[in-house]
């Protein structure tokens, strides 16, 4: 592999990393928004702690089993388009290789190359692994990352779950104060995932914290207001 190709190759990789890492903070707010506005509002309703703590556990578990099945059924469907385009790739090279070759020096030829490079550099990829360059070229896949929906599945159950812990800790709290003991935490939170989601997709950091607090502090607000009156009508 060339110098070239190698710092080609660790980009690739290095987008593919932050996607991943960008889904995890995105699962993990999930986790503390939604869990943090379930408990507030059972919270708001009761001041039993077992109650709270039950309604916490199962917000916590079926967010984690939901979001697990989601990811798992949506990067299972980019995966199965994935396999299927590159078995395409695959009989089309072995059908017809000198049209894919000619197909192959006009894609470079729009990249940059001259006619004579980008065809002599088509001949040259020809020879040794056409269907990964191919696969890259015309599909943006990479043949040795293709996208695994068991490992997805996992990395948004676990963040979302370590999210979900954050406010499920903190409302349990036997002093009076934990309703703002709760918003506080929460709020720092939100502050950190936002920062870091913008970060990774190179945004502006102020108005993505901004945003992501308000959006926490809203959901909780509603639901705590929600809880009282649910709990003071059927006490």
């Amino acid at each position: 592999m060339t110098e070239i190709e190698h710092e080609h190759g660790d980009v690739e990789g290095l987008g593919n990393r932050l996607n991943w890492l960008r889904a995890g903070v995105l699962g993990a707010n999930d986790g503390i928004v939604s869990t943090a506005g379930i408990v507030m509002g059972v919270a708001g309703a009761t001041s039993d702690r077992n109650a709270i703590l039950i309604a916490g556990i199962a917000a916590l578990v079926a967010g984690a089993l939901s979001m697990a099945a989601g990811e798992y059924v949506s990067v299972s469907t980019q995966r199965d388009a994935e396999l299927a385009l590159i078995e395409h790739e695959r009989h089309d090279l072995a059908r017809m290789p000198e049209e894919e070759m000619r197909h192959l020096a006009s894609m470079l030829e729009e990249k940059g190359m001259s006619a004579k490079v980008a065809w002599e550099a088509a001949q040259q990829i020809h020879e040794k692994d056409p269907l990964r360059v191919h696969a890259e070229l015309e599909f943006g896949i990479d043949l040795d990352d293709v996208t695994n929906p068991v490992s997805a599945a996992l990395a948004s159950m676990t963040a979302f779950s370590l999210g979900a812990i954050i406010p499920l800790l903190t409302i349990l709290l036997p002093s009076p104060e934990r309703f703002y003991v709760t918003a506080a935490v929460v709020a720092a939170a939100l502050a950190g995932t936002g920062y870091v989601s913008a970060k990774l997709g190179y945004a502006k950091v102020r108005p993505a914290m901004i945003r992501n607090v308000l959006g926490g502090v809203f959901a909780m607000g509603v639901t705590l207001l929600v809880g009282h009156l649910v709990g003071g009508a059927v006490r």
